[in-house]
């Protein structure tokens, strides 16, 4: 039954049928939608242009792409044509290491880092006055729009949002949580030092899905000790772990509506001093370790809204 799905998914896709790709693999459930599936239906999401929906799609089978050119190329061609450079870039340099010398990832390789070069030389050109010295914090990403990712709300602003780290700081929260924190997610708080995301959801892989399809963050921990909702205050990373008796792996990275769930870099894999993963753990279900995405950077690209939209990123970070 399964195989003669697969034919049928490749003759519509070489007939151009995509939407027809799409009805059918989406008339699935979801727990029963394996690495194959999905590709396809991504696959297909790309081929009507609706390139957000497939960088969701993709993200949920993030971990089993890891060694596949085929998946980081087709993530690679979204993130394209959603202007979101440098994780295209990021996406087909990956893609050539796994495959080197393909024609078509090379092209892509080419088109990109001519637009980033453009978008370079303009804002050397045009900087804009607004933007304060703290928002050109160098990422793998365009400049900050916080009314783009952020929530300022006055109750996110109180509770989560800090100063603009110094190094200092850094350093010393680092030494207070013994680990190395993710210089993406540095870069980030040095233009926007924690808060609330209008985009709250991230979908799980489906390796990992059981009951959860996606994972819901309340706020983003900032750096610092001066609020109770920050990686060293009151209600921080220490004091979420060890009164909640959560594993010793990392650092709480968010909180999530629920009291018994949160977001933490997972250091197991790199070490205290590597590049951490993030999961989601929730004490509810025996303190279940459901993987996220491969780092910092790839976690907050993928959250989305409600109505699957994900963050756009031209700035966000």
């Amino acid at each position: 039954m399964r195989d003669d799905l697969l034919v049928q998914l490749q003759e519509w896709h070489e007939e151009d049928e995509f939407q027809e790709i799409v009805d059918a693999i989406q008339a699935i459930p979801v727990e029963e939608r394996d690495y194959e599936l999905v590709n396809h239906l991504g696959r297909a999401l790309n081929n009507l242009e609706r390139y957000d929906e497939a960088v969701e799609q993709f993200l949920t089978v993030a971990k089993e792409g890891t060694g596949d050119p085929l998946w980081h190329y087709r993530i690679g061609l979204a993130y394209y044509y959603l202007e979101q450079y440098a994780h295209a870039l990021q996406a087909f340099e990956r893609a050539d290491e796994l495959d080197p010398e393909d024609e078509d990832t090379l092209e892509f390789l080419g088109w990109i880092r001519s637009k980033m070069e453009e978008e370079s030389v303009d804002e050397s050109v045009s900087p804009d006055p607004s933007v304060s010295e703290t928002s050109t914090v160098p990422f793998s990403v365009s400049h900050l729009e916080p009314t783009g990712f952020w929530n300022d709300s006055a109750e996110a602003v109180d509770q989560y949002v800090l100063a603009p780290p110094t190094d200092g700081q850094i350093e010393s929260m680092e030494e207070q949580l013994v680990f190395k924190l993710p210089t993406s997610y540095i870069n980030m708080m040095k233009l926007h030092n924690g808060g609330v995301p209008h985009y709250r959801y991230y979908p799980v892989s489906q390796a990992e899905a059981a009951k959860k399809i996606r994972v819901e963050v309340k706020g983003i921990l900032g750096i610092g000790r001066e609020k109770a909702h920050s990686l060293g205050g009151q209600l921080g990373s220490r004091y979420i772990i060890e009164q909640g008796g959560y594993p010793e792996i990392g650092v709480v990275l968010c909180e999530c509506p629920s009291d018994s769930e949160i977001v933490m870099l997972d250091y197991r894999e790199s070490g205290n001093a590597g590049e951490p993963e993030v999961v989601h753990v929730d004490k509810n279900e025996s303190y279940k370790i459901t993987w996220l995405a491969p780092n910092f950077e790839t976690f907050i690209q993928g959250l989305v809204n409600e109505e699957n939209q994900p963050a756009n990123l031209q700035g966000a970070l």
